[in-house]
């Protein structure tokens, strides 16, 4: 059973009530360079490893889905809490803490006790995002968050929607956080960057041939989860698993662009059953998505913008009412 943080009284770092609105220039008069630093570290990191900004993306939805965009998910195992957010089996594979890391420090020499952690997984994914599809992805970013002082797996566990769901329970689980069936299919779009491990789609492993190319999943899929180590990854996107893996694929998938290259190749993918997960698969047997597949596929442009528009909302989701917070001297541990 997750415990959950409490937040001692502090001279240094006080608690403060949850902030009821956010703000575009929130730091304007704060902290005026913050976005510069988060943009300069997050190409730094990336240029040297691109693989950390899909982590990057992912971080900020699964920071967000559970307790609202409070930094929870950031928070280290600690006798205190035995059982924090990453301890749940949602959280596989989460990454890339390192950079939030190094922009939290480099804040803090310029900008001392000021800006959260919260508010810079939300400045971090914009970059990825932007970095990830060529400048296609951009958005103003709101800020004024608080760091919040619970981290539970068992709410990750809860909220965090699972890769093998049908699109019943995808559409009831994002309709909790306010998000509509199409915000689903946007949001889902994410896919076409980042790896997965086997566990997470260990279903698509014996799918019939009407759920899945039974080439991608015989030759691709099986020979990648027969592969040491005990739960090894394969790219999210067929788009980025290597012409030698692919075989006869490679010329029946949509073509990488560098790898790693957030678009809507996804959604041409799904409608050909060349994704990873069910839960990606699911949305093109559901009347209420299968449209909005059809949508993002024909419109790569389209997709960028609404996608855009969808991390905003993400990124609004307030912490849960009667919350407090604090800003972290380090984005791993609360302020005691």
């Amino acid at each position: 059973m997750a415990v959950a943080f409490r937040l001692a009284a502090a001279i240094a770092v006080p608690s403060l009530p949850a902030p009821d609105g956010l703000m575009v220039g929130y730091y304007n008069d704060k902290c005026s360079n913050v976005e510069t630093i988060v943009k300069d570290t997050v190409k730094s990191f990336l240029d040297d490893d691109i693989t950390k900004g899909p982590a990057l993306v992912r971080l900020i939805f699964h920071d967000c889905f559970v307790r609202g965009c409070d930094g929870s998910i950031l928070l280290d195992q600690s006798s205190a809490n035995p059982e924090p957010e990453r301890a749940s089996g949602a959280n596989i594979g989460i990454k890339a803490l390192e950079v939030i890391d190094a922009i939290k420090a480099n804040v803090e020499n310029v900008c001392p006790g000021i800006v959260s952690c919260a508010d810079i997984v939300v400045f971090a994914a914009r970059e990825a995002s932007k970095y990830l599809s060529n400048g296609g992805i951009d958005f103003a970013v709101p800020a004024g968050r608080l760091d919040g002082v619970v981290s539970r797996a068992s709410e990750a566990d809860q909220y965090l929607p699972d890769s093998k769901s049908d699109v019943p329970a995808l559409i009831a689980g994002f309709a909790t956080k306010g998000f509509t069936p199409e915000e689903l299919v946007i949001l889902s779009g994410a896919h076409s960057v980042g790896r997965a491990h086997c566990s997470s789609f260990s279903d698509r492993l014996t799918a019939p041939s009407g759920e899945i190319n039974l080439n991608y999943r015989d030759n691709v899929l099986r020979k990648g989860c027969g592969s040491p180590p005990a739960n090894p990854t394969l790219a999210n996107n067929i788009r980025d698993i290597n012409a030698s893996t692919l075989g006869n694929l490679t010329s029946y998938v949509v073509p990488a662009i560098g790898g790693d290259y957030l678009d809507n190749s996804y959604y041409k993918n799904n409608l050909k059953n060349v994704v990873l997960f069910h839960s990606d698969w699911a949305l093109v047997g559901n009347s209420a998505t299968l449209a909005h597949v059809h949508e993002y596929a024909d419109n790569g442009t389209l997709w960028n913008l609404d996608f855009a528009d969808a991390l905003v909302k993400l990124s609004k989701l307030p912490m849960p009412t009667g919350s407090v917070g604090q800003i972290r001297k380090t984005c791993r541990s609360i302020d005691y």
